[in-house]
């Protein structure tokens, strides 16, 4: 029997068992799917709704545009006022900003040592 006859029949479990190794195996991978996908993407996606629910007048924001603009009002009705040069507004949806990119133009310049 060459290695891979054996793999394959370890694979293929006893038929006696009926289907528990598959069942256990199926398990697993959906288990580390869960782990290493959905969960980290539920939990992203939780920070953002907290970032766009915080956000104030004043704040300096990127949009997913790639628009730098500042926020002028923040309306009841899920949307901005904002002001990209003085004296031009836009109004815009709150899921327009990007966090990541809001993030890192509001971060503190690091100082050369």
């Amino acid at each position: 029997m060459t290695n891979l006859h054996v793999m394959l029949l370890l694979a293929a479990g006893d038929p006696k068992q009926g289907g528990t190794v598959q069942l256990v195996i199926m398990g697993g991978i959906i288990l580390v799917f869960w782990f290493f996908m959905i969960r980290p993407q539920a939990q992203k996606a939780k920070e953002q709704k907290k970032y766009i629910d915080n956000l104030q007048k004043g704040a300096k924001i990127v949009t997913s545009a790639g628009i730098h603009a500042t926020i002028q009002k923040v309306n009841d009705d899920g949307t901005l006022q904002i002001e990209v040069s003085p004296g031009s507004y836009l109004k815009l949806e709150k899921s327009a900003i990007s966090m990541e990119w809001t993030a890192a133009i509001n971060k503190p310049a690091a100082t050369a040592s």
